[in-house]
Protein backbone atom coordinates (compact mmCIF):
# COMPACT_ATOMS: atom_id res chain seq x y z
CA UNK A 1 0.00 0.00 0.00
CA UNK A 2 1.57 3.76 -0.71
CA UNK A 3 2.23 6.30 2.07
CA UNK A 4 1.04 9.37 1.00
CA UNK A 5 3.06 12.43 2.99
CA UNK A 6 0.46 15.63 3.08
CA UNK A 7 2.62 19.10 3.69
CA UNK A 8 1.89 20.71 7.15
CA UNK A 9 1.17 24.10 5.53
CA UNK A 10 -1.08 23.06 3.31
CA UNK A 11 -4.15 25.82 3.24
CA UNK A 12 -7.78 24.73 3.48
CA UNK A 13 -8.40 26.10 0.34
CA UNK A 14 -5.37 24.99 -1.59
CA UNK A 15 -6.25 21.83 -3.86
CA UNK A 16 -3.95 18.77 -3.74
CA UNK A 17 -3.60 16.31 -6.90
CA UNK A 18 -1.79 13.08 -6.83
CA UNK A 19 -0.46 11.77 -9.96
CA UNK A 20 1.73 8.67 -10.80
CA UNK A 21 5.58 9.34 -10.55
CA UNK A 22 6.01 8.61 -14.53
CA UNK A 23 2.83 11.32 -15.50
CA UNK A 24 4.65 14.05 -12.68
CA UNK A 25 8.59 13.47 -14.57
CA UNK A 26 6.91 13.88 -17.90
CA UNK A 27 5.14 16.81 -16.74
CA UNK A 28 8.67 18.38 -15.12
CA UNK A 29 10.41 17.63 -18.12
CA UNK A 30 7.72 19.41 -20.53
CA UNK A 31 7.88 21.87 -18.03
CA UNK A 32 11.85 22.43 -18.41
CA UNK A 33 11.56 22.71 -22.18
CA UNK A 34 8.72 25.15 -22.23
CA UNK A 35 10.60 27.30 -19.78
CA UNK A 36 13.75 26.83 -21.94
CA UNK A 37 12.05 28.01 -25.29
CA UNK A 38 13.13 31.70 -26.21
CA UNK A 39 10.37 34.34 -25.63
CA UNK A 40 9.97 37.11 -28.62
CA UNK A 41 11.40 40.45 -27.30
CA UNK A 42 11.16 42.47 -29.83
CA UNK A 43 13.89 45.71 -30.75
CA UNK A 44 12.31 49.09 -31.65
CA UNK A 45 13.39 48.97 -35.15
CA UNK A 46 11.88 45.59 -35.48
CA UNK A 47 8.11 46.97 -33.76
CA UNK A 48 8.78 50.01 -36.28
CA UNK A 49 9.04 47.14 -39.13
CA UNK A 50 6.39 45.08 -37.67
CA UNK A 51 3.79 48.15 -37.52
CA UNK A 52 4.53 49.43 -40.91
CA UNK A 53 3.99 45.96 -42.33
CA UNK A 54 0.45 45.70 -40.63
CA UNK A 55 -0.49 48.82 -42.02
CA UNK A 56 0.82 47.95 -45.33
CA UNK A 57 -1.05 44.73 -45.12
CA UNK A 58 -4.45 46.65 -43.65
CA UNK A 59 -3.83 48.69 -46.88
CA UNK A 60 -4.27 45.76 -48.93
CA UNK A 61 -0.78 46.68 -49.60
CA UNK A 62 0.97 43.17 -50.32
CA UNK A 63 1.84 40.31 -52.71
CA UNK A 64 0.47 36.69 -52.56
CA UNK A 65 2.61 33.21 -52.92
CA UNK A 66 0.26 32.50 -55.64
CA UNK A 67 0.56 35.10 -58.15
CA UNK A 68 4.26 37.12 -56.76
CA UNK A 69 4.59 38.75 -60.46
CA UNK A 70 1.62 40.93 -59.45
CA UNK A 71 2.26 43.91 -57.76
CA UNK A 72 6.18 43.71 -58.48
CA UNK A 73 6.11 46.09 -61.55
CA UNK A 74 5.98 42.76 -64.20
CA UNK A 75 3.20 44.15 -65.99
CA UNK A 76 2.15 41.79 -69.15
CA UNK A 77 5.04 39.45 -68.79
Amino acid sequence: MPIIALPKHLDSGEKLVAVPHKIYEEFLAWQKKYKSARIFAPTAAEKKSLARARSNFRKGDYITLDNPGHGLGSAGR
